[in-house]
């Protein structure tokens, strides 16, 4: 097949490895960078087979997560699916309904679109993990403009077929899943994909991954794909919340202190009185929190916000809020870097992030979740925007269904 860097997107079938197991709920997971420590230990002790064996297999471990892979498959706990298909994947729950295809997407086309900078150390993590297993344990999320027929081809499987899988997880999100192996009906969604993109919505440094690991071969291989779920935005609008942060060892009165020669600062009893004042706030706004009052932080100084940020920029990154955040609040006015160790994230609880913070003696840095056309206008102009921008969802659920490059 012709590399993919020439064939626009394509999302290939694939021999799908699920679980033969008699409680699927129990053996699958959220994505490995949503899972606390404590969630971790919970996961592990609900089944003595959940994924989480194979995705958080600890430091310097990842040859047990090979072994557990392998055990499994020999033992029939996974098995392979007979035929290559793409997979409709639905996920249900109180007030959302999402579609979309699973499939193996073209590694290195230009029509896959990263919005999303990345780190280091997380890509060499996964990296020794797909090296180890060679495997793609759990999807990427991809959005793109539909409305043809894959769009349609996903929403008739759901509507008229029976599923081969139909779990709900204790979360109470209700995923069902269907096999489409007819060759016509995949050729349809190869012709329909072919002049489209695709922007990656969740799973920046997975797809960094597949890049890193296609590089490892010199010849074609199952390697030039990766595991990705596609959902077409325009029928199914993904869901944008923020990532916020956690600052340790910077007390939030000192954080708020620091602030006022750049910022004003706003003082609230509560964290969800100054949470209301952040929604309505607009430009650049952040709510500092952890042992004490709220702060609100609206109308930085523009003079000080144009020298921190990047002249190449386009003037619409420049002003998105974590733009800002990165390259003039944590550096500029706490002497900060953005990094791993430096600066810690939760996904979407602006009170987990606050308790977080109490526990380690820092600072949580509240974000309102960036506008998905800003995102959409930056990837299209070839920028990134800073790491842990965006979390879109609902996110697949790890575990349902695995590509390994020996079934592939």
């Amino acid at each position: 097949m012709e590399s993919s860097e020439r064939a626009g997107l394509v999302l290939r079938p694939f021999h799908g490895v699920r679980y033969a197991v008699d409680d699927l709920a129990a053996v699958t997971s959220p994505p490995y960078d949503l899972i606390s420590p404590e969630e971790l230990r919970e996961l592990l002790g609900r089944h003595p087979n959940n994924v989480v064996r194979l995705i958080l297999p600890g430091v310097s471990h990842y040859g047990e997560a090979s072994a557990a892979l392998t055990a499994w498959l020999a033992d029939g706990v996974l098995t392979v699916d007979t035929l290559p298909g793409l997979y409709v994947y639905e996920q249900s729950g109180v007030g959302f309904l999402q579609r979309g295809l699973i499939g193996a997407v073209g590694v290195g086309s230009t029509a896959v679109l990263p919005h999303e900078n990345v780190l280091p150390e997380p890509v060499a993590d996964r990296l020794a993990l797909m090296r180890a297993t060679q495997a793609n344990l759990e999807p990427i999320f991809l959005l793109y403009e539909g409305g043809g027929t894959a769009s349609r081809l996903v929403d008739d499987v759901a509507t008229q077929r029976f599923p081969s899988m139909d779990v709900r997880t204790r979360e109470g999100v209700h995923h069902r899943l269907w096999a489409v192996t007819d060759p016509n009906e995949i050729e349809a969604v190869a012709e329909d994909l072919r002049e489209r993109q695709a922007l990656i919505a969740d799973g920046h440094h997975r797809y960094a991954t597949y890049e890193a690991l296609r590089k490892d071969h010199l010849g074609p291989g199952p390697w030039d794909y990766g595991l990705a779920y596609l959902v077409d935005s325009t029928v199914y609008p993904p869901d944008l919340q923020a990532i916020h942060r956690v600052v340790p060892g910077l007390p939030l009165q000192e954080a708020a202190a620091r602030a006022k020669g750049a910022w004003q600062v706003h003082e609230f009893a509560s964290v969800e009185d100054a949470l209301a004042g952040l929604a309505r706030a607009t430009g650049p706004a952040f709510v500092l929190a952890g042992e004490g009052p709220a702060h609100l932080l609206t109308d930085p100084d523009p003079l000080q916000v144009e020298h921190a940020m990047p002249a190449e920029q386009s003037a619409r990154w420049r002003t998105l809020d974590t733009s800002v955040l990165t390259m003039f609040l944590l550096p500029k006015v706490w002497g900060i870097n953005d990094s791993e160790q430096s600066v810690m994230v939760v996904h979407h609880d602006p009170l987990a992030a606050v308790e977080k913070a109490r526990r380690v003696g820092g600072t949580a840095v509240l974000l309102k979740p960036l506008v998905t056309d800003d995102v959409l206008t930056v990837a299209a102009q070839g920028e990134r925007v800073p790491r842990k921008s965006t979390s879109f969802g609902p996110k697949p659920r790890t575990g349902l269904v695995m590509r390994t490059f020996a079934a592939d």
